[in-house]
């Protein structure tokens, strides 16, 4: 789908026209080994992702346990790691029965149970109640907090929500891990207006039960990016992927590292910090135009407005299913300068735009794919961490880079 949007987010995900059944081109490139409490393994396209995925899913594995006892855990894998979203969210069928029957309800200020909506730009959605459960990242210590479990069946999903996704296959994943610039997916204007239509309130969890038209919830109880809990490493992380060569390979296996500047292991060195607004965004300067941008491995490409120049043909014109990507004839160059959300600093940027249709057969992971946004806005997406490290500073924490939240490469 193209342009998948979380919680203000764009996130986007594409079923391109690769066939698995061919032999891809090898990983070219993969990164020194690096161990460590806070280092959890990250793969695009491997073996953290189901199998046949979309191109360019990053994949991360964590433990659920049953709040407060990490003695009855379950390993959940094939979860997008989302640097443009905030908390995990994951499918019902995707977390045993043994473990979801302990997970503890939220409720509202008013003790009815809460409710969250994910929405996509195609109609879709995630639906589902708000729970406490215990989770594992890497080795580090457990954190209870609040998740979402993807439940179509929940209740009533409120009339803004889409079509709610019923299940993985569905949804192209078994969840999201959100680990993006904020702690919760809300923040302060869900505890103070119910009007904001990210929490609902239900009067029970049996599918028909009614959900109001909106709720308030106390930051403890929204869905938190998980690291923001950590004991020590709490202040941010580091996607750290290998650089993928024009026309693409099998599968990159990379880093998810916890923390900046608080172990060894994530000391931020050669790196500048841009820092971003209260929206998660700074800026970009692209064909003449400084608009509005984010960085999220979540989106499978890079998606901009089409520039003037050089002509970036729409996938359209040659295939219906893929309109809205880029099929230039020829991969193109382009440049782009990030900026701070105030106008500086400034760094250049340059990356690759090229046909879906001569990537090659078998492979999944590209550093080349791009799509007209259809909004002035710049989404540095997943080819945009291949062969560069990617900071993420937490809001209202401090590193040697700065206070969040921030970027910084």
């Amino acid at each position: 789908m193209l342009g998948l949007l979380v919680l203000g987010t764009s996130d986007c995900s594409l079923i391109a026209p690769v066939d698995p059944t061919v032999s891809g081109t090898p990983n070219g490139t993969t990164l020194p080994p690096l161990t460590g409490d806070n280092v959890m393994s990250m793969t695009v396209n491997g073996a953290n992702c189901s199998a046949n995925s979309y191109p360019n899913k990053p994949c991360v594995s964590i433990q659920i346990c049953e709040p407060g006892n990490t003695s009855n855990c379950q390993t959940v894998s094939d979860l997008l790691l989302d640097s443009g979203s905030f908390g995990l969210r994951v499918f019902k069928q995707a977390i045993g029965a043994g473990v979801l029957s302990t997970l503890t309800q939220v409720t509202d200020g008013g003790g009815k149970l809460v409710g969250t909506c994910a929405t996509f730009d195609d109609g879709s959605a995630d639906w589902g109640p708000v729970k406490k459960a215990t989770l594992i990242l890497g080795n580090e210590p457990p954190v209870l907090t609040p998740i979402q479990i993807i439940d179509s069946t929940f209740a009533t999903a409120p009339g803004g929500c889409g079509t709610p996704e019923t299940d993985p296959t569905d949804g192209g994943f078994n969840g999201i891990l959100g680990v993006g610039v904020f702690a919760q997916d809300c923040g302060a204007g869900c505890v103070i207006s119910s009007g904001v239509g990210i929490y609902f309130g239900c009067n029970g969890s049996a599918t028909g039960q009614a959900c109001n038209g909106g709720s308030t919830v106390a930051l403890a109880n929204q869905v938190t990016n998980p690291i923001s809990l950590l004991p020590v490493d709490n202040n941010g992380m580091i996607l750290e992927l290998p650089f993928v060569p024009l026309g693409g390979t099998t599968e990159a296996d990379g880093y998810m590292v916890m923390g900046i500047g608080t172990q060894s292991n994530n000391m931020p060195a050669g790196v500048t910090m841009f820092p971003v607004d209260l929206t998660g965004q700074y800026k970009t300067t692209f064909d003449g135009q400084t608009i509005s941008a984010f960085v999220d491995s979540g989106s499978n490409g890079l998606y901009f407005p089409t520039p003037t120049s050089p002509v970036l043909r729409d996938c359209g014109e040659l295939d219906s299913a893929v309109a809205g990507f880029y099929c230039p004839p020829s991969v193109k160059t382009l440049s782009a300068a990030t900026k701070g959300s105030s106008g500086s600093p400034s760094s250049t940027v340059n990356f690759n735009i090229g046909s879906l249709f001569d990537f090659g057969s078998g492979n999944f992971v590209f550093q080349e794919i791009g799509g007209d946004i259809g909004s002035p806005l710049f989404d540095w997406g997943l080819p945009f961490h291949l062969g560069r490290n990617v900071y993420v500073g937490l809001e209202q924490k401090s590193s040697s880079l700065g206070t969040g939240p921030y970027w910084a490469y």
